[in-house]
């Protein structure tokens, strides 16, 4: 019964850096000495990292016989001598333990106790990794698909992520073994565990697909102001370029829409409105309402209301299916719209 093997085998494939490693290990065999002998204060514990050998040595001072005073600390010199015959009084006596002598019990418990360190190691170390990858995106292999939620496994480490149905876009479906993208939204402990929440509704995703369609937001030159969505159904996003040689609008939608196609895709079709940003609140209240035409618009800033008048036929396309682009158009600008 090898403690030091079960050591070997937790080390492989595991993501605990040595030091750590070590120290866990010497924490668990100095228990170990502290229940049998009372104290590890005569104790050395040597763990060698490179093999994860593991040595525990008594060290104890050599008195003549009779004169042992301290059973932890002293050692009689006959006992020394049987122990090695090279030994002097007055020098310290080094007896190498061996884990048989704590008895069976006692090293069941100590595996136990290593089994449960690691993984709480292990959570502590998922839950950093990922808290610091929330905001980017993740692909993940669908494993299995519950009532509330939909568990996938990230295609990079193999951790388990968790996309909740209301994360979900309206008509995402999935199967097993699909392959589905979101973008890492929190990191919660339950219960002692890392949940990673994983989301396809946040705005976040969005901004994530754009930057990796387009090139010049990744380099700085366009930046994402503001995006607002009601999933699934349309999204609208306000860019601006830094470069006037540079027209964000047209950056973003590619040679005949093809960079904004494929994220269309990925959202399940939703309408992507891209909008040219403007500190001019007319303009920008008008550009919000694409794809309407606007007459005239007349602002009420106290009360941040916009009275926007359209010709007849344009109003229903203003308004969008269910409301959606008048409710977009005033997220994305910060005014209550009102169309006449």
């Amino acid at each position: 019964m090898n403690l030091v093997d079960s050591f070997s085998e937790f080390k492989a494939g595991k993501n605990i850096d040595r030091p750590t490693m070590v120290r866990v290990l010497e924490d668990v065999f100095r228990t170990l000495i502290r229940k049998k002998y009372g104290s590890d204060e005569n104790f050395d514990v040597i763990v060698n990292t490179q093999n994860g050998d593991l040595e525990m040595w008594r060290v104890r001072l050599i008195v003549p016989d009779g004169e042992v005073t301290e059973q932890d600390k002293q050692i009689s010199f006959s006992e020394a001598q049987a122990i090695d015959d090279d030994y002097e009084i007055g020098e310290e006596c080094y007896e190498q333990l061996t884990l048989i002598e704590f008895g069976r019990r006692a090293i069941m418990a100590a595996r136990q106790t290593l089994i449960s360190r690691i993984m709480d190691l292990e959570k502590d170390e998922i839950y950093k990794k990922y808290m610091d990858r929330v905001g980017e995106i993740v692909l993940g292999e669908v494993s299995q698909i519950m009532k509330r939620e939909v568990l996938i496994l990230d295609d990079v480490t193999g951790n388990e992520l968790v996309i909740p149905r209301n994360e979900m876009i309206r008509g995402d479906y999935f199967r097993k073994g699909d392959m589905v993208r979101g973008v890492i939204r929190r990191v919660e402990m339950k219960n002692n565990n890392p949940v990673i929440v994983v989301s396809r509704t946040d705005s976040t995703f969005l901004e994530k697909l754009l930057e990796q369609e387009v090139p010049e937001i990744e380099d700085g030159l366009i930046t994402v102001k503001k995006i607002v969505r009601i999933p699934g159904e349309r999204a609208k996003v306000a860019v601006e370029s830094y470069d006037e040689r540079v027209d964000p609008v047209g950056a973003c939608v590619g040679m005949k829409g093809s960079r904004i196609h494929g994220i269309v895709r990925e959202l399940k079709n939703e309408n992507i409105d891209i909008v040219n940003y403007t500190t001019n609140i007319n303009l920008y209240i008008q550009r919000s309402l694409t794809p309407a035409k606007v007459s005239s618009i007349s602002l009420d800033d106290e009360k941040m209301r916009a009275s926007v008048f359209l010709p007849a036929d344009q109003v229903s396309l203003a308004i969008g299916k269910g409301g959606s682009n008048i409710k977009l158009a005033g997220k994305l600008t910060g005014y209550e719209i009102d169309v006449y």
